[in-house]
């Protein structure tokens, strides 16, 4: 309710100035002597108005990065966050000194130069030194923080280290999907002409190595392991989005992406920073991908490289062809019995042999 008032009466202030100033004007306009140059006698009182907001904007500025700071510099959960982040910092002073320095000398010359009977103009057409120092300075300037980025982007998006992680990670309208390697530690080929309601991904069953393949609700990291994340998307472009791995990589339809990362934070140790309970990390796509991309969101759990082994292993017994049975009718004759071992649709069979026998001999 504060806050409202105040924003009303600002409103209000702003309404007053701007009407008095209105007044003034027309009544200069009635009193104006047509052979005299007519000079607004509002004229200072608006240079005046500019060093205000001018002063004004800087302080708040300033006022509302430090104390909202915590609301929009999140907590760094990666390795390569730190370089980010010291990339990010640095641009940023760069770019809020010369923004600064420009709105100074824009108000200030605003109010120096204000219209006054006495002032007579200087021409001054051109001056080579100027020219150079603010063409090449900004070069410089702009060159090493291109060259800086781009040195972290090459490696972000290069080779991962040989023991990363493997996942693979698909954006479509609305939702993410997951594919984790199985025991054979190599993920299967997909096929963009097999994806369907069950098979979103679009695993290719023709290939061995997507026969352990599994596919969890949500994305599970270890901590403190590499993970090279394998990006596309099934639709429209989408964003593969998460500030506290300060991890962003395009999932675009028909050009597969890369990512690496190694996260340095367990989801649980993360709840206790923020003091959240409830906290989790969240993958979001930040491309505008259609009426429902505000809901397009998906958990990623960091877990202690134990659990994560746990985990691991307790899912990729839960294979997409053990889930999926029906999907045995796309591989080739000759790999069935192969498919059936390692997706282990065998011991599901072979258990319910068993069950059968010992129900007969009762």
């Amino acid at each position: 309710m504060l806050n409202l008032i105040i924003v009303i009466a600002v409103v209000l202030v702003i309404a007053v100035v701007f009407t008095a100033y209105r007044v003034t004007t027309l009544v200069d306009v009635v009193k104006k002597d047509k052979n005299k140059s007519h000079v607004p006698s509002g004229n200072s009182f608006q240079g005046v108005l500019m060093i205000i907001f001018l002063v004004a904007g800087i302080a708040g500025f300033f006022y509302f990065s430090m104390t909202e700071y915590d609301n929009y510099n999140l907590p760094i959960a990666s390795e390569h966050a730190v370089i980010t982040e010291g990339l990010f910092w640095t641009t940023m002073w760069v770019t809020v000194a010369v923004f600064i320095v420009t709105q100074i000398f824009l108000f200030g010359f605003g109010w120096k130069y204000r219209y006054k009977e006495s002032n007579t103009a200087h021409y001054y057409p051109h001056n080579n030194k100027l020219e150079m120092i603010w063409t090449i300075v900004p070069a410089i300037v702009l060159a090493w923080l291109i060259i800086s980025g781009l040195k972290q982007w090459n490696v972000v998006t290069g080779p991962a280290p040989e023991n990363a992680e493997l996942i693979e990670v698909m954006g479509y309208q609305y939702a993410w999907a997951f594919r984790y390697p199985g025991k054979d530690g190599a993920l299967g080929k997909h096929d963009f002409r097999k994806i369907d309601a069950i098979n979103s991904m679009g695993i290719d069953l023709e290939d061995q190595s997507g026969h352990d393949d599994f596919m969890p609700s949500q994305l599970v990291l270890p901590k403190g392991k590499p993970v090279l994340l394998k990006i596309r998307g099934r639709d429209v472009i989408h964003s593969v989005y998460n500030p506290h791995f300060r991890m962003q990589m395009n999932a675009v339809p028909g050009m597969p992406t890369q990512f690496w990362f190694t996260p340095t934070v367990s989801t649980a140790e993360m709840r206790e920073i923020t003091e959240n309970p409830d906290f989790n990390y969240e993958l979001v796509c930040n491309k505008i991908c259609g009426k429902s991309h505000y809901g397009m969101k998906g958990i990623i759990t960091v877990l202690e490289q134990d659990e994560y082994d746990s985990w691991y292993k307790e899912n990729q017994e839960n294979t997409f062809l053990k889930q999926n049975p029906s999907y045995l009718s796309q591989v080739p004759e000759d790999l069935k019995e192969a498919a059936k071992i390692a997706a282990g649709i065998e011991n599901i069979e072979n258990e319910q042999k068993v069950t059968s026998a010992a129900s007969s001999s009762k």
